[in-house]
């Protein structure tokens, strides 16, 4: 379609127009006209400053190969300010952002990250603010299988009773008894606002902190359930016969939900396969489906049809008996692309726009809907939408976002700064000029975030001249890792976010190993961080649990005056400390092409941003293009320094291909890359990514993923 000097592909076209547009108080027209200005005028600047990564990575290159080895981090830190790269700003600064939800502001927890290109996962994750925690122990090596213990396809009591028992020690530690254990209790009441706990002897307890009974249902001296809270997060007792596993409570506890996500980042980047307008129009329409809230989906499971829609809000009666209402979902954010993307959906004289700016414009209009109050439920009762911006390099990238979030909302009719935004502190240019990025987004700003492993790809890519790289699983001990972490946190608190934003940390990236998640995740509240990532609603309940251990809010005024780390120690450079054996190289190398392919074939093959792939030793570890970006920018970086090369990267990766081809042997949908790899788009943008990893801008890998799979779906249109 031919609107102005823009050409909007079809599908876009009608989807905005008739699905997007209606009931948010602005004209299809209108919309369009905004769009074509605000690429005309903002298009050019985020050339400019794309091409000023270039340039300054130009510089960065030139220096190492000038240094011939050597590192020396003084003079390193002092060409870095030299050249503009290093922002390190000393002025005191301080976020003013206003109108933010709780969930942002002052309740610590889990935060889930969920491709939105799958309608169902996206619902999962809306519906994560509750969480059996039963289930989650149950379900998973939380509870560890011996003395009888281990899972079966018929309900093992003995696995039951040990998860019973687990939950009753939560309570004592978290909610406990004046007189008594929980373990003993045969039965709960709500007496004159008080939670009263009979025991099998007709003990009578009550809550040594009382305050923490928040709510119930039903009859206060039968309930259906009780709603308990620390921390700021709730606990629900359910009450009554429902749940397998506490059908023979004494107390008729049946299950015990935990307030797990509390919020949830859908996702239009990392962890989604998006590569032209259809899957575009895909991914903005679950969003739109969330803001208005009749987002459904059905599928089949267990020879039965199911159907997820968005969970209703909780009523419950509070402890002197009046009406309140807890949040039934998560609150979500949305994240767009980073600015060095474009897209083919919309073109402007012919060329393509920054995909960044169509996400802002679209997923805005959509979160509309709830601004209005016209959807079925409130995202945020505060009157705001969150964005997450990822891969900006420095606080003038910031600076120009957040010139197109004010841009969009005069666009759309919007107060300004209804638009909030949060800076994933992922690339090492805005770790470095982290302080600045906050005071250009001071007034919008709700959330920092690091992410390691797009963190440690840029640091690969960005020192690609400075030498080979230490091996992939000795990256999280160099001393920059813990500097940047800590970082990221002071910053936060010293620019005032605690209490008004999120400090985040990253993924756990091994799904079905939750048991190791309980035992080392409670080091992200330790740290400072109000939020962290976790891959599924399992794994957010248990995550919960250490949010009910640690007052984030106490751990920040903790750490909020220790001494600051040295941009010296921010900026020290992972290099290969010793000789490896030829061995030790080639297990490296199949490591890294194991997870580069498991993950790229379903990206191209399939379209699936984000999976979880069997490493060479059968452990499924969550890749995304994260993921992806370090690994390949890992085998870029030895083969450009003659650690391996680019014979050993193609038999490795042809040796590999036919592993992950057996790995996938019961996938239907598969195409195996192994009968023909010259011909195998998935093979072949594996392959490149190493090849060709040298040269791809701050080592992204979009260009080339989305280079084969238009191939692929070329090939099925045809």
């Amino acid at each position: 379609m031919k609107i102005g000097k823009l050409d909007v592909a079809d599908v876009l076209y009608n989807f905005v127009n008739d699905q997007v547009v209606p009931g948010t108080e602005v004209s299809a027209d209108d919309f369009w006209a905004s769009l074509e200005a605000i690429v005309s005028d903002l298009g050019p600047r985020n050339e400019a400053l794309l091409a000023r990564r270039d340039e300054l990575q130009n510089q960065i290159d030139q220096w190492h190969r000038d240094q011939s080895g050597a590192h020396d981090p003084t003079a390193y830190a002092d060409f870095l300010r030299e050249i503009g790269y290093l922002d390190y700003q000393t002025e005191p600064t301080e976020i003013v952002t206003s109108n933010v939800d709780p969930e942002i502001t002052s309740i610590a927890g889990p935060q889930l990250v969920v491709p939105l290109d799958n309608a169902r996962y996206a619902l999962n994750a809306a519906n994560a603010r509750w969480g059996s925690l039963y289930d989650a122990l149950y379900g998973t090596d939380a509870i560890d299988q011996g003395d009888g213990c281990r899972p079966t396809k018929r309900y093992n009591p003995i696995r039951g009773q040990r998860v019973v028992a687990w939950g009753r020690d939560f309570l004592d530690r978290h909610f406990s008894l004046d007189k008594a254990s929980h373990s003993w209790s045969t039965k709960y009441v709500v007496r004159d606002g008080d939670l009263v706990v009979e025991a099998g002897d007709g003990t009578l307890s009550t809550l040594l902190r009382p305050e923490r009974l928040v709510g119930y249902t039903g009859d206060p001296e039968s309930p259906d359930s009780i709603m308990l809270a620390k921390n700021g997060l709730r606990c629900e007792l359910l009450i009554g016969e429902g749940h397998f596993i506490g059908r023979s409570d004494p107390a008729g506890i049946f299950d015990i939900r935990l307030e797990s996500a509390v919020s949830t980042i859908m996702d239009c980047e990392d962890s989604v396969s998006a590569v032209d307008a259809d899957d575009k129009v895909t991914v903005y329409s679950n969003w739109l489906g969330l803001m208005k809230g009749d987002l459904v989906e059905t599928f089949q499971k267990g020879g039965e049809t199911v159907r997820r829609e968005l969970e209703a809000d909780l009523a419950y009666k509070n402890p002197d008996g009046e009406d309140i209402i807890f949040r039934g979902r998560t609150l979500m954010l949305v994240r767009n692309v980073g600015p060095h993307l474009k897209t083919d959906a919309v073109l402007l004289d012919g060329e393509e726009i920054p995909e960044t700016m169509l996400d802002a414009m679209v997923t805005t209009l959509a979160a509309k809907h709830d601004l209005l109050g016209k959807g079925a439920y409130t995202n945020s009762a505060a009157g705001s939408v969150y964005i997450v911006k990822p891969k900006m390099h420095g606080p003038e990238e910031v600076a120009l976002n957040c010139e197109l979030f004010g841009r969009v909302e005069q666009a759309l009719g919007l107060e300004p700064n209804t638009m909030k935004i949060g800076i994933m502190d992922e690339e090492r240019r805005t770790s470095l000029g982290l302080k600045a990025a906050i005071t250009a987004a001071r007034e919008r700003l709700v959330f920092i975030n690091t992410g390691f492993l797009d963190r440690t790809g840029d640091e690969i890519h960005t020192s690609m001249e400075a030498g080979p790289m230490l091996p992939k699983g000795e990256m999280k001990g160099a001393s920059w890792l813990k500097a940047y972490e800590d970082s990221n946190v002071d910053t936060g608190l010293e620019c005032g976010l605690r209490g008004q934003a999120q400090i985040g940390k990253g993924m756990w990236a091994i799904p079905d190993q939750m048991s190791e998640m309980l035992a080392t995740k409670i080091a992200h509240p330790l740290a400072g961080a109000s939020c962290a990532w976790v891959p599924s609603p399992t794994a957010a309940t248990l995550h919960a649990t250490h949010y009910f251990m640690l007052s984030v809010d106490d751990r920040q005024d903790d750490l909020i005056n220790r001494p600051r780390r040295r941009v010296a120690d921010m900026i020290a450079i992972p290099t290969l400390d010793r000789d490896l054996t030829p061995e030790f190289i080639q297990r490296e190398l199949e490591n890294n092409t194991q997870g580069i392919l498991g993950y790229v074939v379903r990206w191209v093959g399939q379209g699936v941003g984000c999976s979880t792939v069997p490493n060479v030793e059968d452990v499924g570890l969550m890749e995304d293009l994260a993921t992806l970006r370090i690994s390949s920018q890992h085998c870029a970086n030895w083969l450009h320094h003659g650690i391996i090369t680019a014979e050993q990267v193609r038999t490795t990766m042809e040796r590999m291909a036919t592993v992950v081809d057996q790995q996938n042997s019961g996938d239907q949908m598969y195409e195996p890359m192994s009968a023909d790899f010259d011909n195998s788009q998935s093979f072949q943008a594996a392959l490149a990514l190493v090849l060709e990893g040298r040269d791809q801008p701050n080592g992204y890998t979009e260009a080339i993923l989305r280079r084969h799979r238009r191939a692929v779906k070329a090939t099925f249109a045809s």
